[in-house]
């Protein structure tokens, strides 16, 4: 899939679900529980023992997801993911290396940044989107549509404090997907065997993200 089809795809499904959990095994089991639930977007934290062990198996088993790395913080790293199958890189900062080594690559880069002149700076670096983290520490929903106001142009991924209480607001705000933490990538949950309650979670944050596009396009 090249580089614009997965950014696409990622805000046509309008979530990327961001994983975490204790081993491999915990991590396919989560992914497999998200997908479940129509969620076919990850990002796999490189915080998860054998994280690109999960990437590797979820590009050979699930080709239907769409399998970003997380969490990534320099670009030696992010090569190591881009070969294992990732098709998007984030990151809680940015890096300007980083984002080269994706430009080489061609595939999309989300790195993480707070203020308006970091967000306007890793836009100007090339970031495809930028990953606004942690959202909440600077007002939420709020603060994105303080942001957005004078950049339009700037794809902004919000990340922390993103829940089914405030995804609607989010997506209000003009976000290009909602990152979201455990509140649906619950892990402890499936960990005690039950990963209904993740596939539950994912499909009603999908449900919110399908009714605000239609209430947005009866405007």
């Amino acid at each position: 899939m090249k580089k614009a089809e997965v950014l696409l795809a990622m805000q046509e499904i309008g979530l990327v679900p961001v994983l975490r959990a204790e081993s491999v095994e915990r991590a396919l089991a989560l992914a497999e529980a998200i997908a479940a639930g129509g969620v076919t977007c990850l990002e796999i934290t490189m915080t998860v023992p054998g994280a690109m062990q999960v990437m590797r198996k979820l590009a050979e088993t699930r080709p239907d997801i769409l399998i970003g790395a997380g969490t990534v913080l320099d670009p030696e790293t992010a090569r190591m993911c881009i070969l294992e199958g990732a098709q998007f890189v984030v990151s809680p900062a940015l890096n300007l290396k980083t984002v080269e080594m994706c430009q080489r690559y061609s595939i999309a880069v989300l790195p993480g940044a707070l203020t308006p002149t970091e967000i306007v700076t890793a836009w100007q670096a090339g970031a495809d989107v930028v990953k606004v983290f942690p959202a909440s520490a600077m007002g939420g929903a709020s603060y994105l549509k303080s942001i957005k106001a004078p950049l339009p142009q700037v794809e902004l991924i919000p990340t922390g404090g993103v829940s089914l209480a405030t995804a609607e607001d989010f997506l209000k705000a003009g976000a290009f997907a909602l990152g979201v933490g455990a509140d649906l990538a619950d892990a402890k949950s499936v960990a005690e065997g039950r990963p209904e309650v993740v596939t539950e979670s994912a499909r009603r944050y999908l449900g919110i993200v399908k009714t605000y596009r239609a209430k947005l396009a009866a405007a």
